[in-house]
C-alpha cells in the first residue's frame, strides 16, 4: 500500500464533515506519470453530491461566519502545523500523482504550510476603513454622523484547482475563504484527488467544523457546473486553462457571482544585449524546464536580441542537455514526466510545426531514450522561431524553450505583446532605465527584472491581464476578493 492513500486504494468524498464513497460506485483510475501504471481510484461525484456539498456548506455559512477571527487563525496555524508534520507523505503523494520531482514537491508542501501561516495573520488586517462624514455636503446633517465600512464574509466558495499545484494552488484559494469567513467547496483536479483528500483531513483535525469544507472529484462538465450554477455559491475561484475559465466567467455572470480566474499564459523571458548572461541563463533553464514547464508562469517564449541572440542559445541548449530527466520519486531528477500521454503528444506536434517552418532544434527534440511508460519529453531548446509559429502562440505546458530573436526594444515589446494573454514577464538587462521602460510597456500582471517569469510571493498579489486572468490571488488579496464591503452609519444627534 503507498503511504497516504487509503488502505483499499479508492479515495472518498468529503461532504458535511463526513467521509462517503460516491453514491454511483464510480471511480476513475489515476496513474504515475512516471510509469503510466495506476497509484489508487478517484471517486466519482455526482451532480447531487455537488448539490449536497453546497448545501452542507450552506448550513455552514452563517456559524462559520461567525467564528471569532482569533478561532479561525488558530484552527489555520494549526492546519499548518499538521501539514508540516506530514510534509514527507504528502511530497510523496504529489510527485506520485503529478510527477513532479520530489525535491520540488517538499518546496509545494512547505509554500502550502505557509499559506496557512499567512492567512491566519491576515486575518487582523482583514478590516474596513472610516470615513469623515462632514467632509460630505450631501446629504443634509453629516456633521453628526460617523461613517465606517466592515467586510463581511461573500458566503459559499467553490474552489477549483489545477494538476501541477494540487497542494498549494488549491491552498491559496481554500485558506483565504476559510480565513474570511466563508465555507467552501473544493474541487480539485481527478488526476491529483488523494493530495486534496489528505490535506481535508489535516484541516478537519485542526478544528474547521463540518460543512465548512467539502472536497468533491468529478468532471467540471458536471460537478463543476453544478457548483459554479447553483444558486447558493457566490464566488468561484479558478486556476486552469483559458477556454475552462472564461466559461465558467460566462456561467458565473449569469448569476451575478464574483470570480476569480488565474489562467493561461505565454510568458515572455526578454534578455537585452547587455544582459549577465550566465544569469540570464540559468534563469531561463529554471523558467523553461522547472516542473517540465508545466507551470503557468514558466518562460513559454524567450525573447533574446539579436547582439547576444547566438551565444544565449547555444549556452541554453548546453544546459537542457546536463538536466537530468527520470522518474519523479528519483532524488536526482531534475526534470520529471509530463502529465499525460496526451501532453507528450501535443508537445510533439509543437515542435514539429516549428520544425517546419524553419527553426532550428539545438537540444532536445524528441522523448528520451528508456522512457517507454512514463510520459517524458527531453528539455528542448528552438532557435530562429518564426512568429508564426504554433510554439509561440498556444501554452505549450512543456518542457520548450522557443527563441525568438529581435532587433530593437520596440520588437521585444511587440512580440511581448502579440499574444491574448499576459500573466507574468522577465527583462534580463544591466541598464535599468530600458528595464523600467519594458516593465511599463509589457501588458503582465507581474513583471520581473533580472529574474525569471516563475517568481512569485505567496503574500502578495498574483495574476493576470487579458486572457490570463480576472482578479487577484495573494492572501490579503483573496481575502478581500472573497468578502463584500459594507458601509455603515451612525447618526449621533440627540433630536
Amino acid at each position: 500500500m503507498i503511504d497516504g492513500l487509503p488502505a483499499n486504494g479508492k479515495g472518498s468524498l468529503f461532504i458535511g464533515g463526513t467521509w462517503r464513497p460516491p453514491a454511483s460506485g464510480r471511480y476513475l483510475p489515476v496513474v504515475d506519470p512516471s510509469t503510466g501504471r495506476p497509484i489508487g481510484e478517484a471517486p466519482v461525484a455526482s451532480v447531487d453530491e455537488a448539490n449536497a456539498a453546497v448545501e452542507a456548506a450552506a448550513a455552514a455559512e452563517d456559524t462559520w461566519g461567525r467564528t471569532p477571527g482569533h478561532e479561525r487563525a488558530r484552527i489555520l496555524r494549526d492546519s499548518a502545523a499538521r501539514l508540516h508534520d506530514d510534509r514527507e507523505t504528502m511530497a510523496r503523494l504529489i510527485a506520485l500523482e503529478v510527477g513532479k520531482p520530489i525535491v520540488d514537491a517538499r518546496v509545494e508542501v512547505d509554500r502550502a504550510v505557509g499559506v496557512y501561516q499567512l492567512a491566519a495573520e491576515e486575518i487582523r488586517h482583514l478590516g474596513g476603513e472610516s470615513f469623515p462624514a462632514d467632509a460630505y455636503a450631501m446629504p443634509a446633517g453629516n456633521e453628526r454622523r460617523f461613517l465606517f465600512s466592515v467586510r463581511d464574509p461573500i458566503g459559499v466558495v467553490v474552489a477549483i484547482g489545477p494538476f501541477n499545484f494540487p497542494l498549494n494552488l488549491l491552498s491559496h484559494k481554500v485558506a483565504p475563504a476559510l480565513a474570511a469567513g466563508n465555507p467552501v467547496v473544493a474541487k480539485p483536479t481527478s488526476a491529483a484527488p488523494f493530495t486534496a483528500l489528505r490535506l481535508a483531513t489535516h484541516l478537519s483535525a485542526a478544528g474547521v467544523p463540518p460543512g465548512a469544507l467539502n472536497v468533491l472529484v468529478g468532471p467540471g462538465s458536471t460537478v463543476g457546473n453544478a457548483l459554479v450554477e447553483h444558486p447558493r455559491t457566490r464566488l468561484v475561484t479558478f486556476t486552469g486553462s483559458t477556454e475552462v475559465g472564461e466559461g465558467i466567467a460566462e456561467r458565473a455572470g449569469r448569476h451575478a457571482k464574483r470570480v476569480i480566474l488565474e489562467m493561461g499564459g505565454m510568458d515572455p523571458f526578454v534578455v537585452l544585449d547587455d544582459a549577465a548572461l550566465d544569469v540570464a541563463v540559468a534563469a531561463a533553464a529554471r523558467g523553461a524546464f522547472g516542473y517540465a514547464g508545466q507551470v503557468c508562469t514558466a518562460s513559454k517564449r524567450l525573447l533574446v536580441q539579436d547582439a547576444v541572440a547566438e551565444r544565449f542559445a547555444r549556452a541554453l541548449a548546453e544546459r537542457a542537455r546536463a538536466l537530468r530527466v527520470g522518474p519523479a520519486l528519483d532524488e536526482t531528477t531534475e526534470v520529471g514526466p509530463l502529465i499525460d500521454p496526451p501532453a507528450v503528444e501535443r508537445i510533439e506536434r509543437l515542435v514539429a510545426d516549428a520544425r517546419d517552418r524553419s527553426a532550428e532544434v539545438l537540444a532536445g527534440g524528441s522523448r528520451p531514450s528508456g522512457s517507454a511508460g512514463g510520459s517524458f519529453y527531453s528539455p528542448t531548446v528552438l532557435d530562429r522561431v518564426p512568429e508564426d509559429a504554433r510554439v509561440l502562440r498556444e501554452e505549450p505546458f512543456g518542457p520548450l524553450a522557443p527563441v525568438v530573436r529581435f532587433a530593437s526594444l520596440d520588437d521585444a515589446v511587440r512580440i511581448a505583446n502579440a499574444t491574448p494573454y499576459g500573466l507574468q514577464a522577465a527583462v534580463f538587462t544591466r541598464d535599468i532605465a530600458r528595464g523600467f521602460r519594458l516593465a511599463k510597456e509589457i501588458r503582465a500582471g507581474g513583471v520581473h527584472l533580472n529574474d525569471p517569469t516563475t517568481l512569485r510571493w505567496d503574500a502578495l498579489p498574483f495574476g493576470g491581464v487579458k486572457e490570463s486572468g480576472l482578479g487577484r490571488e495573494g492572501l490579503r488579496y483573496a481575502m478581500e476578493e472573497m468578502t463584500e464591503v459594507k458601509l455603515i452609519s451612525v447618526n449621533f444627534a440627540d433630536r
